[in-house]
C-alpha cells in the first residue's frame, strides 16, 4: 500500500502494527538484494503515534547517512562502522513526530560517492527489477527496498542525482527539493553546497506527503531558507492544463541511448495529452556540468571527510607510530577506494598554484548553467528530459572506468550545481527495465512538480508495476 493508503487506514481506526510487521519480514525476505545496513526490529515495535498523526504507523527507512539516536550511521563507510549518533537528524525528528515507523537504515555508496551502489563498505545492492544490475547511487539501498515493496518510502539524499537516478533505475518516484528546502541538520556532508535530502516513494502523491513533512526552515541549519512551505497536498489537484514544460535538448544530446529518447518522448505525449503545451528549450551550458560538479564536488568532500582523523570518532588505525601515522593509517583503512579518489581530487584542485585554474573556474561555470536556467524558465514552467542516459548498467559493467561511472550523471548533476528542485517519474520500460522521465522546476516551486508527477500518474500505471523481485 502507499502512505498515504496506510495512513489513511490507521486515522479510520483499521490498521494496527500489522504494516510494520510486514515491512520487517519483507526486509528478511529481500536480504540477498544486501539493501539494508542495519535492521532495527526492536526499535519499529516500541513506535507509538497518534492515530491522526499524518504518516501514523507507515513503516519507512533512512539512508544511511541521517543521524539517528542510538542507532548506527555507518555512511556505508567503514570509516564509521561503528558510530551511533547522539542526536537525531532534523528530519528523523520530524518523520518520528509525524507518526512514520524506521524500520531500519538503508544501504548506500560510501559518504554518498557513487552513481551504482557498489561503492559501500557493506557491498553493492542488488536492483530488484534484475539482480544483476545495480540499482544507481547513491541512494540505491533506499529506491531498492521501496521499489522491492518491502516500505512505502524511503529517505535519501541528492548531492549530483542520488535520489532522481536510482529511482529511475529502480522504477520509482525520486524527487530532489530546491537546495534549502529541508534541513541538512544531522546529515553526514559530502558536498555541503550541493547536498540535498530528499525522498522516494511509489508515487508523486507519496513523495509530496512526505515531503510536507520533512520541509521547512530550521534554525540549527545556516543553509536552511526561512519562507513559508506551500502546501503540496493541494498542489496535486491542479493538473497541467496551460503548464508549459520546456523539452531540453542538451538532455536528449549525445550518449541519450535511442530508446529511451522515445519512451521519455512518449510520456512527455501523455502530459501534452492532459493539457500542457511542450516547447523546446536551450541549456548551452549543460554539457560542463560533469566536469564542473567533479571538480567542485570532490574539492568540497576533502574539506568535509578532513575531520575522519582516527582522533576525535570513527575508525582509529591501530598501534599506531606518532601522530602523521595515525591519521594516514586511520584513512588508509577506514576510506574506501572511490572516497580516496575524490578526496584527493579535492585536495589538488584547492591547491596552491590551481585553485584559479579549476575551482575558481569551475565556479564561473556552475554560474553560466544557473543563468541557463533562469533564461529558459523565462519562457516555462517545468523543463524536461530523461533522468539517465540508458536503463540500469550490470554489476561490475564501469567500476574500472570511473569517467563513464561519471557520465551516468549526465542529466541530473546541473540540477544540485543550480539547486533547483526536479522529480524522477517512471516513465515506460525498456528490455524489461524501468525508465525515468525527469521535471526540473524554478527555485522553491516543488507544488508544480508535484501536480505535473500527479497528472501523469493519474493517466498512467507504470509507477504501480512491482519488480520481479518485490514482496507481494
Amino acid at each position: 500500500m502507499s502512505a498515504l493508503t496506510l495512513a489513511s487506514l490507521r486515522a479510520a481506526g483499521q490498521n494496527s502494527p500489522e504494516p510494520v510487521e510486514r515491512a520487517l519480514a519483507a526486509a528478511q525476505a529481500v536480504a540477498p538484494l544486501n539493501a539494508l545496513i542495519s535492521l532495527d526490529a526492536e526499535g519499529a515495535r516500541r513506535c507509538t503515534a497518534a492515530t491522526d498523526a499524518p504518516l501514523s504507523g507507515v513503516p519507512f527507512v533512512h539512508k544511511d547517512l541521517f543521524c539517528t539516536r542510538g542507532l548506527r550511521t555507518t555512511c556505508g563507510s567503514k570509516m564509521l562502522a561503528d558510530f551511533v549518533p547522539p542526536y537525531d537528524a532534523t528530519i528523523v525528528e520530524r518523520l518520528a513526530k509525524a507518526g512514520a515507523v524506521t524500520i531500519g537504515k538503508a544501504n548506500m555508496d560510501e559518504f554518498a560517492m557513487g552513481s551504482s551502489n557498489e561503492n559501500s563498505a557493506f557491498g553493492p545492492v542488488c536492483n530488484p527489477w534484475d539482480t544483476t544490475r545495480v540499482p544507481g547511487g547513491s541512494s540505491g539501498g533506499s529506491a531498492a527496498l521501496v521499489a522491492a515493496n518491502v516500505v512505502a518510502f524511503a529517505t535519501g539524499s541528492d548531492t549530483g542525482g542520488s535520489v532522481r537516478q536510482p529511482a529511475a533505475f529502480c522504477g520509482i518516484t525520486g524527487f530532489k527539493p530546491t537546495y534549502g528546502r529541508v534541513s541538512r541538520y544531522g546529515m553526514v556532508a559530502y558536498a555541503s553546497s550541493l547536498d540535498q535530502a530528499g525522498v522516494l516513494a511509489r508515487s508523486a502523491a507519496d513523495c509530496a506527503e512526505v515531503l510536507q513533512v520533512m520541509a521547512g526552515h530550521d534554525p540549527r541549519d545556516a543553509t536552511s531558507v526561512e519562507r513559508p512551505v506551500d502546501d503540496y497536498r493541494a498542489a496535486l489537484e491542479l493538473g497541467v492544463r496551460g503548464l508549459r514544460i520546456g523539452v531540453a535538448r542538451p538532455l536528449f544530446g549525445a550518449g541519450v541511448r535511442d530508446a529511451m529518447q522515445a519512451t521519455v518522448h512518449a510520456a512527455l505525449r501523455e502530459l501534452e495529452a492532459a493539457g500542457a503545451v511542450l516547447v523546446d528549450v536551450d541549456l548551452p551550458s549543460l554539457p560542463l556540468s560533469i566536469p564542473a560538479y567533479y571538480v567542485i564536488a570532490p574539492a568540497e568532500a576533502s574539506s568535509n571527510l578532513s575531520r575522519y582523523d582516527g582522533v576525535r570518532y570513527g575508525h582509529r588505525a591501530e598501534n599506531a607510530k606518532g601522530l602523521r601515522d595515525l591519521y594516514g593509517r586511520s584513512r588508509a583503512e577506514g576510506f574506501g577506494t572511490e572516497v580516496k579518489r575524490r578526496i584527493l581530487t579535492g585536495t589538488y584542485v584547492l591547491s596552491s598554484g590551481y585553485y584559479d585554474a579549476y575551482y575558481r573556474r569551475a565556479q564561473q561555470v556552475r554560474r553560466l548553467i544557473a543563468d541557463d536556467f533562469a533564461r529558459a524558465f523565462a519562457g516555462v514552467d517545468l523543463i524536461a528530459g530523461p533522468t539517465t542516459p540508458d536503463v540500469a548498467f550490470r554489476l561490475g559493467e564501469k567500476t574500472a572506468d570511473p569517467l563513464a561511472m561519471y557520465a551516468a550523471d549526465i542529466n541530473t548533476v546541473a540540477v544540485n550545481l543550480a539547486g533547483l528542485p526536479a522529480i524522477s517519474l517512471p516513465a515506460g520500460f525498456i528490455d524489461g527495465l524501468p525508465a525515468g522521465l525527469q521535471l526540473i522546476g524554478r527555485a522553491f516551486d516543488e507544488a508544480r512538480l508535484f501536480a505535473a508527477g500527479h497528472a501523469l500518474q493519474s493517466r498512467s500505471d507504470w509507477h504501480l508495476q512491482l519488480a520481479p523481485g518485490a514482496v507481494r
